[in-house]
């Protein structure tokens, strides 16, 4: 039986891996320790389709071959490059969640920087005008509210109304390893949450854009022009380290690790721990009873701009699961977090915050329906709700072994 969460004594086996800058990932496998190549190394497979064209980038600081990023590379090889879109934190990876990513110029290149995070979330004609192909190359973490799928979205409606090949150069999900959480509801449907997958997808960035393809899932139901460099020695039955960390509080790989658990925890009271050095690795707001750990949210330029409960002492759990190993045991959301501080809660009603009137609380986009606040509201059970998702998992995961370009967990 689940236990509640006063009870999680498991929180003292966490252990932290840092993301740090190796030039592969490394590689836990049952292949004798061969390193994962990325689409991006493989310069066989896309140079050819590039060569002598206008090439747009959609990078962030995640799109690096070694040491080197993907845009000083193609153009140390004399590949003409004439534009840069940013998503959701930057090109450069430094600015907060949710901040506003403005136009510019990168410094180092001089070659203009169009942001497809805040008011224009989709590249316009004027924008692709002078490219004749798309590079998209970033680190995704395999979570349907990490905004990375979103603008990926956006990039290939984008190039399909623009007819612009399209070429995602692949990359391992950190979290590919299972399938989990429900699947969203249309009515749901926002930047934080698309498409009718589940929370926890399993799938690459790579075949993700073959699934929002072959599912008609683009405006009207246009299709891009796609290309796909997969990735070498990589399977969905495997962990990694990541090279780089993905966004600004993701900077363990247990942050990544717990993210699918914990990030639904930003529709409510709940902190966690977004202004603190272990943003994703503790959960707490003012006035919890439960827990012992406490710590106090600070303002962190490129990080946290203004978190909450800025400046007031939380109390909760710090090190909120137990890193790779929680995840390589489970494969599977926690729950027990999310409705054990839920019942444990004095002020029930201020628990889901962020919600304007006659719009879908956050929690509700974040989770992709309103059936999991209201189970909370209701008092149903972790395995309760859990058993409310599978029928909806067992169909995704029939439709998605349609898209794999890699051999499925087996567990």
């Amino acid at each position: 039986m689940a236990r509640p969460i006063p009870l999680l004594l498991l929180f003292l086996s966490w252990i932290p891996v840092a993301c740090g800058q190796p030039s592969t990932l490394q590689r836990i496998d049952k292949t004798g320790g061969r390193a994962v190549v990325t689409g991006a190394a493989r310069f066989d497979q896309y140079l050819p389709l590039i060569k002598n064209r206008k090439v747009a980038i959609v990078a962030n600081q995640t799109s690096r071959v070694a040491q080197a990023h993907l845009v000083d590379t193609l153009l140390a090889r004399g590949i003409q490059v004439t534009a840069i879109f940013a998503p959701e934190h930057g090109f450069r990876g430094d600015a907060g969640a949710g901040e506003t990513i403005a136009n510019s110029h990168d410094k180092k290149t001089g070659l203009p920087v169009y942001s497809i995070y805040g008011k224009t979330k989709k590249p316009t004609p004027i924008m692709l005008q002078g490219s004749d192909v798309v590079l998209f190359d970033i680190q995704d973490v395999g979570t349907r509210f990490y905004t990375y799928l979103s603008s990926l979205h956006f990039v290939m409606e984008a190039c399909a109304e623009n007819k612009k090949q399209l070429i995602v150069l692949d990359r391992p999900n950190p979290n590919g390893f299972y399938v989990d959480g429900p699947v969203l509801d249309p009515a749901f449907t926002s930047f934080v949450g698309m498409h009718p997958i589940p929370l926890v997808h399993g799938c690459t960035l790579g075949e993700m854009a073959r699934m929002i393809n072959g599912e008609g899932w683009l405006k009207n139901g246009i299709q891009c022009p796609l290309v796909v460099v997969p990735c070498l020695n990589y399977d969905h039955d495997v962990v990694y380290e990541l090279p780089v960390a993905p966004s600004p509080n993701l900077q363990t790989m247990s942050a990544i690790y717990l993210y699918p658990s914990l990030c639904w925890f930003e529709g409510t009271v709940v902190s966690v721990g977004r202004g603190t050095d272990i943003p994703f690795m503790c959960i707490g707001y003012p006035g919890n009873t439960t827990g012992s750990y406490t710590f106090t949210p600070t303002d962190i330029p490129g990080v946290a701009m203004d978190p909450p409960h800025e400046g007031k002492v939380c109390q909760g759990h710090n090190r909120a699961a137990f890193g790779e190993f929680y995840s390589l045991n489970a494969r599977e959301i926690n729950l027990e977090w999310l409705t054990g501080l839920y019942k444990a809660s004095e002020n029930k009603d201020g628990f889901f915050t962020g919600s304007a009137a006659n719009t879908p609380k956050f929690f509700d986009l974040l989770a992709g329906t309103d059936q999991l606040r209201m189970q909370l509201e209701a008092g149903v059970s972790a395995s309760e709700i859990r058993a409310s998702w599978q029928a909806g998992l067992s169909s995704y995961r029939e439709m998605r072994k349609k898209y794999l370009l890699y051999a499925d967990f087996t567990r």
